[in-house]
């Protein structure tokens, strides 16, 4: 008996901005609850390693993030119980095709030629059998040698989808392998009713089957200069952990460019036979707050409330209350997301269209782009509860056994209360124990340092004052997470 080994790649990029207020680029959907208990990511990994059978071993999951989200992804990964067989981090987006690159070169360092599985992370699929069902088939076709995608029947002319063009092939199963004419972009409404209407077009989900092997050689032939550039970059890594750098100063100059546009469209007709497997599992991309009102239950007048939610004669709505009691009173087809510090409401049907407050916001430097008032860290959290002017309050949890970096501030002094827990704080040269209620002063410009030595989280309250109390003003010299500037 043969068996195939499958390496699961999770590409972990982009932002998801389409999803503000909830999705932010610093905690973006993909991360996010928007389908049940587990963030789509979580349930992405989850898919891919029930794939494993008698004939297919999967290994642990390689996942393509950037610096900023190495530690969340990891903590979730971690949080599901499957094994994390490496996070490569680039330095700079570069796309798609960059970065299953990386992952084909890692998955080669460790033998065997296996076949990737590449999946999106910000992705629902309803019927996991069915996922698994077509995943076989298109996992025996890439151990053949072909190159395999996974197409979505279209039950609507869907104007923000590319199409994927097949063999017609009336006596195929539903998740038999067609293959591949052509690959089309995302049409006009009157386009996408004839493909509809012609039941030889697919939408095209971003799920990849290939060998290793092929998308080198494949990459190699349409793009060498992405296979080089990228290689070259891999060749310069530096590892730490399960986390894997390429050097940054020559990935950076990798073309930008999608798998789709860099290879798989370049296949049909060409030595690299390509097919596709149909996936008729409920699928969705969730693309914007329309596609996440789809797939969660409704009451009888079609809403989908979560949190505290009280309405009247209202229809169609998406209510989110992440902090607060939010009330409707005889709307229709509304979106409302609350969070602590921003809500968007817009109309259902221009969902598409909340990419355009996003674009404000960044041009306006605004943080509510970047981050939620609550900012997870490796270490724990803080939540920004209150400011002025020369002040700000915070709320900070610190896991137990972590610790914040040895730092210091040059335009801000702090006093920390304990609220729960025992905090060993570093003030210059002196090491203090703290436990609830007493509290301590960090002056300006003093090198300090906040450790959880419990068992329980430790919970403090944090009072900045001073003449600019952003974020950015931190100057590290010890850090357990890799971020230290200084020696």
């Amino acid at each position: 008996m043969t068996v195939t080994t499958v390496q699961p790649v999770i590409l972990c990029g982009g932002s998801g901005t389409r999803l503000w207020p909830l999705s932010r680029a610093g905690f973006p959907k993909q991360f996010l609850c928007l389908t049940g208990i587990e963030s789509l990511f979580q349930q992405a990994a989850k898919r891919l390693a029930s794939l494993g059978d008698r004939t297919t071993h999967v290994a642990p999951p390689l996942i393509v993030s950037n610096e900023e989200h190495r530690f969340l992804a990891a903590e979730q990964i971690h949080e599901t119980g499957i094994e994390l067989g490496g996070a490569l981090l680039e330095p700079v987006g570069r796309n798609t095709a960059p970065a299953l690159t990386l992952a084909a070169l890692a998955a080669m360092e460790r033998g065997n030629d296996p076949v990737l599985v590449v999946t999106p992370s910000d992705q629902t699929v309803a019927d996991q059998v069915a996922f698994t069902q077509a995943m076989h088939t298109a996992i025996h076709e890439a151990a053949q040698g072909s190159i395999v995608i996974l197409g979505i029947r279209p039950d609507h002319p869907a104007t923000g989808y590319g199409y994927i063009h097949v063999e017609p092939q009336s006596d195929a199963s539903t998740t038999s392998a067609l293959a591949v004419r052509k690959f089309v972009e995302k049409p006009d409404a009157a386009t996408a009713q004839t493909y509809v209407d012609a039941g030889s077009y697919y939408w095209n989900a971003g799920l990849f089957v290939l060998k290793t092997s092929v998308w080198l050689k494949a990459l190699q032939t349409f793009r060498p200069d992405i296979a080089k550039a990228t290689e070259a970059a891999w060749t310069a890594k530096t590892q730490d952990s399960v986390f894997v750098r390429p050097d940054k100063g020559t990935f950076i100059n990798v073309p930008s460019e999608s798998i789709d546009y860099a290879v798989m469209e370049k296949c049909p007709g060409s030595d690299f036979p390509i097919k596709m497997v149909p996936l008729d599992a409920g699928w969705n991309d969730l693309g914007a707050w329309d596609a996440v009102w789809n797939v969660l239950p409704k009451d009888e007048a079609g809403n989908v409330h979560l949190g505290d939610v009280i309405t009247t004669d209202s229809r169609n709505t998406l209510v989110n209350a992440t902090s607060r009691l939010v009330g409707l009173v005889g709307v229709d087809n509304l979106v409302v997301i609350e969070t602590p510090d921003a809500v968007l409401v817009a109309d259902k049907s221009r969902s598409q269209d909340v990419k355009y407050i996003v674009n404000s916001l960044t041009q306006q430097k605004r943080e509510e782009h970047t981050l939620h008032r609550k900012v997870h860290r490796p270490w724990g959290w803080y939540d920004s509860i209150d400011d002025g002017q020369r002040f700000k309050v915070k709320r900070i949890q610190v896991k137990p056994k972590a610790s914040l970096s040895l730092q210091k501030h040059h335009h801000r002094a702090e006093h920390w209360i304990v609220v729960k827990g025992t905090a060993e704080i570093t003030n210059g040269d002196n090491i203090i124990v703290l436990t609830e209620n007493q509290s301590t002063y960090i002056p300006l410009g003093e090198v300090h340092r906040l450790a959880n030595p419990g068992t329980i989280p430790l919970e403090i309250i944090e009072v900045q004052s001073g003449s600019y109390l952003g974020e950015d003003d931190i100057v590290r010299f010890e850090d357990n997470y890799g971020r230290s500037q200084k020696s």
